[in-house]
C-alpha cells in the first residue's frame, strides 16, 4: 500500500461521513469534506505521477472513489429534494449505461478502449459545480438559486450529449465502423475493469 492509494482510500472512507452528514442535515461539515475529497483527488495524482507510483490497485480505486462520491452526493441530494429527482435518476442511468455496454463488450470480447471525451471532462467539472454548489448554499445559507438553476441545466445537457456520444462511439466500435471507442473522463469500477487495465495517472 503506497501513499496515493492511501489518500484514495482515504477519500472513500469519506463518502458515508459526507452522506451521514448531509442526511442530517450538517451541510457545512459536509461541503467541507467535499473540499478535502476534491483536493486529495489531485493530490494522489500528482504524487504516483512525480515519483512514480503508478499501480494496478490504484487503476481501479481512483475512478470508484470519484464516482462513488459524486453519485452518492447526488442521490442524497435527490432523495433530500435539494436537487431534482429527474436530475439525479438521468446522471445515474447515464453511468449504468455505460457500464452495462462496457459489460456487453468485454462479453463478447471487444473490450473498450480507455480514453475520456471532452464533453464527458466538461459533465464531470460540471457535476462537481453542482454538487458544491448546493452543499455551500445549504452550509453557508447563500442565495444561489439562479446559479443552481443553471448548473442543473448545464449538467442535464451535457449528461445527456456524453452518453450519446459514448454510446455512438459504442455502437460503431462493436459494429467495426471505426477505432474501439472512448470512455468518459472519471469511469466507475466496471469500465475499468473492462479496459485495458491502464496504471494510476493514465485514467483522467
Amino acid at each position: 500500500m503506497n501513499i496515493p492509494n492511501a489518500i484514495t482510500i482515504g477519500r472513500i472512507v469519506l463518502v458515508p461521513i459526507i452522506v451521514y452528514l448531509m442526511i442530517t442535515g450538517s451541510f457545512l461539515p459536509a461541503f467541507w469534506l467535499f473540499i478535502i475529497a476534491g483536493v486529495s483527488d489531485g493530490i494522489d495524482g500528482f504524487i504516483a505521477k512525480r515519483f512514480s507510483m503508478q499501480t494496478e490497485l490504484g487503476a481501479y480505486l481512483d475512478p470508484v472513489a470519484d464516482k462513488a462520491l459524486l453519485v452518492s452526493i447526488f442521490v442524497t441530494l435527490g432523495v433530500g429534494k435539494q436537487l431534482p429527482v429527474a436530475l439525479v435518476l438521468l446522471v445515474v442511468s447515464r453511468d449504468i449505461l455505460i457500464i452495462g455496454a462496457v459489460l456487453i463488450s468485454w462479453l463478447l470480447d471487444r473490450r473498450v478502449e480507455m480514453a475520456p471525451l471532452m464533453v464527458s471532462k466538461v459533465n464531470t467539472t460540471l457535476q462537481i459545480l453542482l454538487a458544491g454548489a448546493v452543499l455551500a448554499h445549504h452550509g453557508f445559507e447563500l442565495q444561489m438559486q439562479s446559479a443552481i438553476l443553471v448548473l442543473i441545466v448545464a449538467v442535464s445537457i451535457f449528461t445527456v450529449w456524453s452518453g450519446i456520444s459514448y454510446m455512438i462511439g459504442w455502437v460503431k466500435h462493436m459494429t467495426n465502423q471505426e477505432e474501439p471507442a472512448r470512455l468518459p473522463a472519471h469511469p466507475s469500477a466496471g469500465e475499468v475493469k473492462a479496459a485495458a487495465k491502464p496504471m494510476r495517472g493514465e485514467v483522467s
